[in-house]
């Protein structure tokens, strides 16, 4: 049974995690992003297609060339982190804010959607689901509503 002290230190540890995990994209480095993941990991990014499963989500050369379509900094804030944590998994969910320029100029002020599942493996906590997303219009027009903000 884990401790409230034990789970304070995991809740920091996640933070820190999911906090790296965003510096790494700012610092483009595509290791240090997907280190965080476990090797089964399954996730549901913003990207098609809908899921990716183990190693073709730690592809390291894909996340690279999506870094390639920027222009300068990518800017990755973490807002409204929630982490719960049990003995051996937790989530956390999050609004994150990404921002930057693309190579064809294009600005990008997004906000976004994440929630992670997490295991303890090995002593460490790895990311074992990955889920971003922006919510749709509901209007019939099937559009992403990039305006919203918090």
């Amino acid at each position: 049974m884990t401790t409230d002290i034990e789970r304070k230190t995991d809740e920091a540890r996640i933070r820190e995690l999911l906090e790296d995990r965003a510096a790494a994209t700012t610092d483009r480095d595509a290791r240090r992003f997907l280190g965080h993941c476990a090797p089964e990991v399954v996730d549901f990014s913003l990207a098609p297609p809908l899921q990716v499963k183990g190693p073709a989500a730690l592809d390291r050369e894909a996340v690279e060339a999506w870094y390639a379509t920027w222009d300068g900094p990518i800017e990755v804030s973490l807002t409204q982190v929630e982490i719960t944590v049990g003995d051996d998994v937790a989530f956390a969910h999050s609004i994150n804010r990404m921002q930057g320029t693309k190579t064809d100029g294009f600005k990008v002020d997004l906000w976004s959607r994440a929630t992670v599942g997490l295991r303890r493996i090995d002593g460490s906590w790895k990311i074992t689901h990955a889920h971003s997303s922006v919510p749709f219009l509901m209007d019939g027009s099937g559009l992403a509503a990039l305006a919203l903000k918090p």
